[in-house]
């Protein structure tokens, strides 16, 4: 990704203002909005681009053997990106190993794929969440923002009644699930003795 001088400018800017933080002028708020949305389109058109480029590598992969050479070069190139080979893409791999390109490419692709599993467990083990999706920047520290005085609360209600629909109190278990009521045993029959 790469910045005009003017965004350069406005990046500058925004960072001295998150390690400073001061009033912005309007004029300065339209520029960072106007950057982050800059950013966000660059963004999303590498994603677009990202999963054009995984849909070609799918059909060069499921038209193999025939295109071995066009395949190759789109996986080399989806490597280069940061793409995790697949379960599909070792197969063909090892399919296609005979040539001394696609044993290279092997090679890498098994080392890229075990580094990914580890790199998973590992975090699934440390509990750690995966990221979300980037989300737009709505205001920075020291914007108009800073000027404006913090929403309060809205009145309480009566402890008994919820505000909104959404905000009842969490059922306990015993009253979602009632205890199960066991079976009465049957009537013992009292043998007479004889």
């Amino acid at each position: 990704m790469a910045f005009s001088a003017d965004e350069l400018r406005v990046l500058r800017r925004a960072l001295a203002i998150a390690l400073h933080p001061m009033p912005l002028s309007d004029e300065d708020v339209q520029d960072c909005l106007r950057l982050a949305g800059s950013v966000d389109e660059a963004v999303g058109e590498a994603g677009r681009l990202r999963a054009f480029l995984l849909a070609d590598l799918a059909r060069y992969r499921n038209a193999l053997p025939g295109s071995a050479t066009g395949y190759l070069e789109l996986l080399q190139d989806a490597l280069a990106a940061g793409y995790d080979p697949r379960p599909d893409d070792l197969a063909a791999l090892r399919a296609l190993r005979g040539g001394s390109l696609a044993a290279a490419l092997l090679e890498r692709c098994q080392v890229l794929a075990e580094r990914s599993v580890r790199a998973r467990l590992a975090g699934r083990s440390a509990g750690a969440a995966a990221p979300g999706p980037r989300s737009r920047l709505l205001a920075l520290p020291g914007g108009r923002a800073a000027t404006r005085e913090p929403e309060r609360p809205s009145t309480p209600a009566s402890p008994g009644k919820p505000q909104k629909p959404g905000d009842r109190p969490m059922p306990k278990p015993s009253e979602v699930f009632p205890p199960r009521r066991r079976p009465a045993p049957p009537p013992s029959e009292e043998r007479a003795a004889g």
